[in-house]
């Protein structure tokens, strides 16, 4: 959520900036209730004021009165008026209750404020490319797209017949490939610094409201309504809650972490787009980056996690781009995003591969996770998240890229000390 004090501050630059996402109409609504929260805020504390003065007033009258009926007669008129306060004040702070809600309901459907460096548009072609790394791989053969590749080893007819359309199953090789990934990725991480965690995937409602996936996302996301739960779309939602109201301190700062979870995504209005295979589907597996950090080295550590993700692609043989999200296409929570898009030869195009968001203090403050600085006051830190690898799009890039004429596939050497072979011969 936005800092509430900027809307008092500095109204004309948070328009400009939500102006570049297309979102600037909902801040006059929330300056609005801002003004009258606030209004109802000064007359409450005026009339508890009140209240208190003519409370501590009533034992003095009554101290000196000593039978004075004049003195008396002012006690009773003191007392009825503290009656007539507490039954305003009641209403009041009742209604004060209400706009209250009221703002903070408004305040969550405010967005990020975009970084200067996002472009501006709204669609997936608006983002600009940052760079290009290496050349599409070039073959002198029919090439053929992953399910091909993969024969048996991703079975999306059973996977339909147990679970619904876009669900499948990865067995065999295949399988075996996506535990080498995560275990190449994992290891990489570690080697960094990142603790690996196996988190929740069923989360209560505040940590989807925390990392701003809610509201607002209700279409894409699982409930399990009988226990007030949700399925996660990416770890990041349970990585983020993980220092949910706490208080961390400055010499602790960053705190990393890589997320191992399945991922849960009803992919709703999305219906006939990359529905063959694996790319998009309901559920798949990831290993995720996620960094609480300190709120003057963000965006030093968003360039950094964008580094490891082009060391994995780049490990894994990919050729790729980078492009730099459109402001008005980013995550409500995101300020900045970078994309990495592989080069799939059974497409023949680019292909969203990862992705890496600086969220700046957006998601601290919903969640209520604040940094103790040596010196200073109390304030939000900073988080910012990134994919490492997924059982789908990754493994989708090593079969496609590395695919052979014979219908094999090439194993990147990365992968090979994990229990896998040169060549894995599929179909």
């Amino acid at each position: 959520m936005l800092d509430p004090k900027l809307l008092r501050t500095d109204p004309e630059t948070l328009r400009a900036a939500l102006r570049r996402r297309g979102d600037d109409g909902l801040l006059d609504h929330a300056i609005m209730l801002d003004s009258r929260r606030r209004a109802l805020q000064s007359r409450v504390d005026d009339l508890r004021a009140r209240r208190n003065a003519v409370s501590e007033s009533i034992g003095a009258i009554l101290k000196e009165a000593k039978g004075d009926d004049a003195a008396v007669a002012r006690a009773e008129a003191a007392k009825a008026e503290t009656r007539e306060l507490k039954a305003t004040l009641d209403g009041l702070e009742a209604e004060l209750t209400a706009s209250a809600g009221e703002f903070d309901a408004a305040m969550l459907q405010i967005p990020n404020l975009p970084h200067p460096s996002s472009p501006l548009g709204s669609r997936e072609e608006d983002a600009e490319v940052v760079k290009v790394v290496g050349e599409p791989p070039a073959f002198d053969f029919e090439t053929r797209d992953h399910l091909e590749l993969a024969g048996a080893g991703i079975d999306m007819e059973r996977g339909a017949r147990t679970s619904g359309s876009r669900f499948g199953y990865l067995t065999g090789d295949i399988a075996l490939l996506w535990m080498a990934v995560s275990r190449y990725a994992i290891d990489l991480l570690r080697a960094k610094g990142f603790t690996p965690v196996n988190p929740p995937v069923l989360v209560r409602r505040e940590a989807l409201v925390g990392t701003g996936f809610l509201p607002g996302d209700e279409d894409a996301i699982y409930a399990v309504p009988g226990d007030g739960l949700y399925l996660v779309g990416t770890s990041e939602v349970s990585l983020a809650a993980l220092h949910l109201g706490e208080i961390l301190a400055e010499e602790d700062l960053p705190l990393r972490y890589c997320g191992i979870s399945a991922c849960f995504r009803r992919e709703a209005g999305a219906a006939g787009r990359d529905t063959r295979g694996i790319f998009r589907t309901h559920q798949f597996e990831k290993v995720e980056m996620f960094s609480f950090c300190h709120p003057e080295r963000s965006w030093e550590e968003h360039d950094w996690l964008l580094s490891i993700e082009e060391e994995i692609a780049q490990g894994l043989g990919f050729h790729y781009r980078v492009v730099n999200i459109a402001a008005g296409d980013l995550g409500s929570s995101a300020a900045k995003k970078y994309d990495i898009e592989v080069w799939l030869p059974g497409q023949g195009r680019y292909r969203e591969l990862t992705s890496c968001s600086n969220t700046t203090d957006y998601q601290a403050r919903r969640l209520d996770c604040r940094m103790r600085p040596v010196e200073g006051s109390l304030r939000p830190v900073h988080t910012l998240n990134g994919t490492a690898v997924t059982s789908s799009r990754t493994v989708i890039g090593i079969l496609e890229t590395h695919q052979q004429a014979d219908g094999t596939v090439a194993v990147p050497e990365a992968l090979q000390p994990y229990g896998l072979p040169a060549v894995l011969g599929l179909s």
